[in-house]
């Protein structure tokens, strides 16, 4: 009998990490090792790290230093670095941190087995070497799809697939195709991301993510339909589709509308409830998708378009496009076709130049956009970006001073924004139950303008008859800050069948 081999896998960052985790935990799983829960109870604990910017990394630091004080007291044996972070940095991270026991980029992935148990074995993997991935895809985006290039969610390159084994463990995707990766769930959350591309081939002066990343490849819609029908048949309701950008998807397909053909199609899957896209850039947003997304049954009409600001000369420096009126229209067009629509994004302030007028152009924006969600983040250097080389960079105690400010406003505005769903009837899938929540069992959900993590959440009067998984019409009768408190209109078991339980009949 095999020896007993187990796992922990510690996610931070973004919902993109989240997907890459559960592709790791599949290829594990099919290969002998038994998935736990807790680091502390695990031979080997795997942090899948995030190096976007540097609040990020001292987290991926402080979880990998967590799970190396693990060794001292049970039965771990081994940390490994992988994710962004580990990518980003490779042997440098390793030197500057030898709590780890490896260091693994995204060319791991495939080996990934193979490569804990030299590990865990006491042998020694050489850390990854960095190299900018942008240069391993083809400069034109139509010949990317053959290359011979690791990609995270995507499964191997096709000159590495090797078959998967016939005898899968319970809960493992069969891989589908060349580009559909193994995967297992992490969690028994009703909702899952599915990545729908990698890489990003903007090149906006403040993002390393292209360089480590890699340039722009869309998956397959086959493989895309495929992994959101098992995830289906796992009890998944709400699949998001996430990528660094998903209003390119397609184009390297020949197709740069596929995504407004493949959203139907991703609805229609039987047992799938909501349909979300994540992440969209307002300069590439066309007629053709705002009308799909805000008219696609389950199909949330959802916006999270990546402004970053408002003010013209901050955003040329920051090497996008548009201004305060053009994305007031944006939006103005979004809700004159659906006047629910949630809309979220995420600034930056105290950018290198940015004047006070400026960012008094940032707060008229703000002020007139009525976004249900709104991050806000402080400028900081980060490695081999351009913006890092500009000269006019702005003291740190003003940068403070307006990200404190813009946050002050972004909560008094998100909370606005709440009390005007007052009354508002809403489809809530509920995602969990507390049984020490307030009086009695809280139940939470989400509705159609709220992602999961990034923004608010609905919470109901009562937990009488709801579970996990279930989609609810509710009644917004309160507000808590940005969060909406909501009573159901009909308790299930009474005869009445919610949303998603009358379109299976």
């Amino acid at each position: 009998m095999p020896e007993r081999r187990t796992v922990a896998l510690v996610t931070l960052g973004c919902a993109r990490n989240e997907v890459d985790s559960e592709e790791l935990a599949g290829r594990l799983a099919a290969d002998g090792w038994e998935l736990v829960e807790d680091a502390s109870g695990a031979d080997v604990a795997v942090v899948n790290t995030c190096g976007f910017v540097e609040a990020a990394k001292k987290d991926s630091v402080d979880a990998l230093l967590e799970a190396n004080d693990l060794k001292d007291q049970g039965r771990t044996q081994a940390v490994v670095a992988v994710g962004c972070m580990a990518e980003r940095y490779g042997k440098e991270l390793a030197e500057a941190l030898p709590e780890a026991d490896g260091v693994l980029g995204f060319d791991d992935y495939a080996d990934i087995s193979d490569r804990l148990q030299t590990i865990l074995n006491g042998g020694i993997h050489a850390s990854h070497t960095p190299r900018d991935r942008r240069k391993l895809l083809p400069l034109s985006p139509v010949e990317r799809q053959g290359a011979e290039v690791a990609l995270p969610g995507h499964a191997q390159s096709p000159a590495e697939v090797a078959p998967a084994p016939e005898d899968l463990p319970e809960g493992v995707a069969p891989a589908s195709g060349p580009r559909a990766p193994l995967r297992r769930r992490l969690d028994r959350s009703p909702v899952a991301s599915v990545k729908l591309a990698s890489g990003c081939d903007r090149r906006c002066s403040f993002c390393a993510i292209p360089s480590f990343r890699g340039s722009f490849i869309s998956r397959r819609p086959s493989d895309v339909l495929g992994e959101t029908r098992w995830l289906a048949e796992q009890g998944v309701k709400e699949v998001m589709l996430v990528s660094e950008n998903n209003t390119s998807y397609g184009k390297d397909l020949g197709d740069i509308r596929l995504l407004e053909t493949l959203l139907p199609e991703l609805a229609a899957v039987d047992g799938i409830e909501r349909v979300r896209v994540s992440y969209l850039q307002p300069a590439e947003m066309r007629p053709g998708l705002i009308d799909v997304l805000t008219s696609t049954p389950k199909v949330a009409p959802y916006f999270d378009l990546s402004f970053q600001h408002s003010a013209p000369g901050v955003l040329r420096a920051m090497r996008r496009f548009g201004d305060t009126d053009r994305f007031l229209e944006l939006l103005e067009t979004i809700r004159g076709k659906a006047p629910q629509a949630g809309v979220r994004s995420n600034f930056i302030v105290g950018f290198p130049g940015e004047s006070e007028a400026d960012f008094a152009e940032l707060e008229r924006f703000l002020t007139g956009a009525r976004l249900d969600a709104i991050g806000v983040f402080g400028y900081s250097d980060e490695d081999g970006t351009e913006a890092a080389t500009y000269d006019d960079k702005l003291d740190g105690d003003v940068i403070a001073e307006r990200l404190a400010h813009l946050s002050r406003l972004a909560e008094e505005l998100t909370s606005q924004r709440a009390e005007e769903r007052l009354g508002e009837s809403l489809e809530v899938l509920v995602e969990s139950i507390d049984p020490e929540g307030g009086n009695g069992e809280a139940a939470v959900g989400r509705a159609a303008h709220q992602a999961p993590e990034t923004d608010g959440q609905v919470i109901f009067t009562s937990s009488e008859g709801l579970r996990p998984g279930l989609m609810v019409e509710a009644k917004v009768v309160g507000t808590e800050g940005v969060d909406l408190v909501a009573e159901y209109h009909d308790l299930p078991g009474d005869g009445s069948r919610t949303p998603g339980e009358e379109a299976a009949r």
